[in-house]
């Protein structure tokens, strides 16, 4: 079945008939843990017939229970929206979370949602998830909750990497510690940053380098500043560049921007979405005297990311 994402428990349409393999989650980074689930769940359907049906939440959980911490995201929705069908195939929820979501109880939740609204037959749930008012929808909760409603429960184990398990909070300290290969790998697969583009200040225009500048999400997590190598999708199509990260010490702004320099391309896309992948940290922001002098470490930059650059990606890779 062709991935399909709805919002809202009303429109997901008519409950499967004989039930549905389901399961649950932020999924921040689809990462391998998250991607070991999804696996879990494909064979689950493969084996008893059923529908497979994917519940996530929007916005992340902790915007509402910890307002004053609002995470950083690795995937929001709307790259969940791109990139869940690279690994997951099946119904997609999403259920806005809200004051009211979040006081129910697990007990609530798992009869009103998994039961009468999708028709849980099998839940497939990570290590350490939980839902429910104050977290109380744990493996074991859920484990007796199944026993009592008539649902099986099948609890995935994390997926261990250098002898830690794979999370959404470890690649975030990787990515802010720059350690950015690392955090690539613990995802399992390129990451992307979505948006629009936005025109800038056209100083790279100007020295011979345009470049797109993505209007990202303001609760996205970015890499740490510098210069990348990168792929880029523009409608449809994907081409490789070089990505700038950071603070340009020429914009007088002075804010954090992402800006793409995308090889052999020069057209109009201002406003178009695209997604940037950087694949390979090149260096570190720095200040430059004059901008003749970026202009020569830009040119260094080309030449280097040119020699470095991948063919035959995919954005599901």
């Amino acid at each position: 079945m062709k991935n399909r994402f709805v919002r809202g428990l009303a429109n997901l349409g008519p409950r499967p008939e004989s039930g549905a393999v389901v399961t649950i989650g932020t999924f921040d980074g689809i990462h391998r843990g998250h991607q070991a689930i999804f696996a879990r769940v494909r064979e689950a359907g493969k084996v008893t017939g059923l529908e497979s049906i994917l519940v996530t939440f929007d916005p992340h959980p902790r915007v509402v229970v910890q307002p004053e911490r609002p995470p950083r995201l690795l995937t929001t929705i709307e790259e969940k929206e791109q990139f869940i069908p690279c690994f997951f195939e099946g119904r997609v929820l999403v259920l806005a979370f809200d004051q009211v979501l979040m006081n129910k109880s697990a007990e609530q939740f798992v009869k009103e949602v998994l039961i009468a609204g999708i028709g849980v037959r099998r839940l497939i749930v990570g290590y350490d998830h939980a839902f429910g008012k104050n977290r109380t929808g744990n493996p074991a909760e859920l484990k007796r909750l199944g026993q009592e409603y008539g649902f099986e429960v099948e609890v995935v184990e994390p997926v261990m990497v250098a002898g830690m398990a794979v999370s959404s909070s470890r690649i975030r300290k990787a990515f802010d510690s720059g350690r950015f290969d690392e955090a690539v790998r613990l995802l399992g697969h390129d990451y992307a940053i979505y948006g629009t583009v936005e025109r800038g200040i056209g100083l790279g225009r100007k020295l011979g380098y345009p470049t797109a500048n993505v209007h990202h999400g303001a609760a996205k997590l970015l890499p740490t500043e510098g210069v990348y190598a990168c792929r880029v999708q523009v409608e449809g199509e994907e081409f490789k560049g070089m990505m700038f990260i950071g603070r340009n010490h020429f914009n007088p702004a002075g804010r954090i921007t992402v800006e793409a320099n995308i090889f052999d391309f020069d057209r109009d896309i201002y406003d178009e979405e695209i997604t940037v992948y950087p694949t390979r940290f090149v260096r570190e922001n720095r200040v430059f005297p004059s901008t003749g002098d970026l202009v020569q470490q830009i040119e260094k930059d080309k030449q280097h990311i040119m020699g470095i650059v991948k063919q035959g990606e995919t954005a599901c890779q």
